[in-house]
């Protein structure tokens, strides 16, 4: 038998670390279930419970908030392991209400990739969809102006050259410099295109494709050779004469062209896709063409962390995959630099800290070479502690994610996971001393996880509180043996087809309203 000693009972508390080594010939006790209450479930102001000790199910698990949250986690679990539960149970955990543990200046934001939550914990979360489904539900709407431009310009655009993409920055930066007077914080000598000001895509698209297209009708290159006025609300562009063979006119413009047909038709139909509608057409924050929308970034900031529940979900279920790592590294990147910049003020970051539950991290938190996501949260994970943002990731596949990220995570909840590629990646957490550990994880029950890091005060194997049934994530398997003894319904593929092409699943055929004569 090899014994690893953790640490030591001080009067009525459990503290780690060893201040004298027993001595040849002492006494060996058994621990005992007050001995096992001293360790893990001493409340502390602080301290959350999460769920009962896998042993004796009569001691509560208890974990340090604080720790968790600025330190950062990891909730690690193979499908069907427990995994989205056990999130909403801590989730329901750090927001009880009642008890000296309440915290309803809580400040959560979670990424719903698979709409999963939101019925789950409407009653303490504020839910922001796509295509809102209930009655409390917001629209979720992430203006592009408040992205980076660079990326926002390889979204619509793609592959540019340097001198196209600085011509653009260029405009972008001239937009914003018209509605700039008088905004509060903004210094039009320090402006730059990143700056989070509104702008008209339709009016950029306008003003770049035109030159593309223009012609002359005379020598002097002072008079265009217009067919027909194009129309930059309705995406429509000016239609010009064909340019002349050789020096017969009309003669092709020359200034302020790049080079970018084919990827100004790119855009058009970016913007013409109702898809991405959430975000190229966000509602009240979309601008006029003189860059003027009817609400601003104030609001949008308010709209998500200013409403009087302690989570915000956003669900991102109706998502294009083409689209959903830039839009997760701007929504981080809006988060962020809100929080980075009111560091100092009762909004910001370090009076009213925030957490950020990212669910099914391995899908935009990968090792890619381009991935506006992943520099977010690195980002996040190395610099957040400072400024009050936590982060928590939530993944099926450690070993798909970037390491960095899950090696600044200070704390772990691993549930059962049968790959060794993804074990290793909890192993490696581990003391050499605690590797044991890792062989119970292929074989942990559902809801059942070992806790480690710097939230635990020891590694502990915990069974997670459930919540009830009507308040978990739509995540369950389908019961497919009760759903193929029913007898089939009438069937209506119309219907299927229209929830395909409108990228909502809730699609239902409208109601025509009969008019009385």
């Amino acid at each position: 038998m090899t014994v690893q000693l953790v640490g030591e009972i001080v009067e009525t508390s459990f503290e780690r670390g060893i201040s004298q080594y027993p001595g040849i010939n002492d006494e060996v006790h058994l621990v005992t279930e007050d001995d096992l209450g001293r360790i893990y479930g001493l409340d502390d102001m602080g301290q959350i419970v999460i769920g009962r000790l896998a042993g004796a199910e009569s001691i509560p698990v208890r974990i340090d908030l604080d720790k968790l949250v600025t330190r950062h986690s990891a909730v690690l679990g193979s499908t069907g392991s427990g995994k989205s539960t056990t999130v909403a149970s801590l989730l329901r955990s750090i927001c009880k209400s009642g008890g000296r543990n309440e915290s309803p200046g809580a400040r959560i934001l979670l990424l719903d990739i698979h709409g999963e939550y939101g019925d789950a914990l409407k009653s303490i979360a504020t839910v922001f969809r796509i295509n809102p489904t209930e009655a409390d539900d917001r629209p979720l709407h992430v203006p592009y102006w408040a992205l980076d431009t660079a990326q926002l310009i390889e979204f619509l655009l793609g592959k540019v050259s340097e001198s196209a993409h600085t011509g653009i920055l260029d405009r972008i930066q001239e937009a914003k410099l018209a509605v700039a007077p008088g905004v509060a914080g903004v210094d039009v000598n320090a402006l730059t295109a990143n700056t989070p000001l509104p702008f008209s895509l339709k009016q950029l698209w306008f003003d770049l494709v035109d030159p593309e297209y223009r012609t002359w009708s005379d020598a002097a290159r002072t008079v265009p050779a217009l067919e027909a006025e194009g129309d930059a609300e309705a995406l429509r562009m000016p239609k010009y004469e064909p340019a002349g063979a050789g020096s017969a006119l009309p003669h092709q413009n020359t200034v302020g062209v790049f080079g970018l047909r084919r990827q100004l038709n790119q855009m058009r139909s970016r913007l013409l896709d109702h898809q991405y509608d959430f975000m190229l057409h966000p509602g009240e924050w979309e601008p006029d063409l003189k860059g003027k929308p009817a609400k601003e970034l104030p609001d949008l900031l308010a709209g998500w962390f200013g409403h009087p529940k302690a989570i915000t979900v956003l669900d991102l279920s109706g998502v294009p995959s083409d689209v959903l790592i830039h839009l997760i590294g701007g929504i981080l990147n809006i988060t962020y630099e809100a929080m980075f910049w009111g560091r100092s003020l009762p909004e910001g970051g370090r009076a009213r800290p925030s957490l950020i539950v990212m669910e099914e991290a391995h899908r935009y938190l990968g090792k890619d070479t381009n991935n506006p996501a992943r520099d977010m949260v690195q980002r996040v994970v190395k610099e957040g502690r400072k400024f009050g943002v936590g982060a928590m990731i939530v993944s099926q596949r450690p070993s798909e994610i970037d390491e960095t990220i899950l090696s600044q995570c200070g704390s772990l909840m691993a549930l059962r996971l049968s790959n060794s590629a993804d074990q290793s990646k909890v192993k490696a957490a581990l003391p050499d001393s605690l590797g044991g550990l890792v062989d119970t994880l292929p074989v942990l029950r559902t809801g059942e996880a070992i806790i480690m890091g710097e939230a635990a005060r020891l590694p502990i194997r915990c069974r997670i509180n459930l919540p009830p049934e009507n308040e978990r994530p739509n995540s369950a398997d389908p019961d497919v043996a009760e759903a193929w003894a029913r007898p089939r319904e009438d069937e209506d593929y119309e219907r299927l087809a229209a929830a395909w092409r409108s990228q909502n699943p809730n699609w239902s055929k409208p109601k025509i309203q009969k008019v009385k004569p």
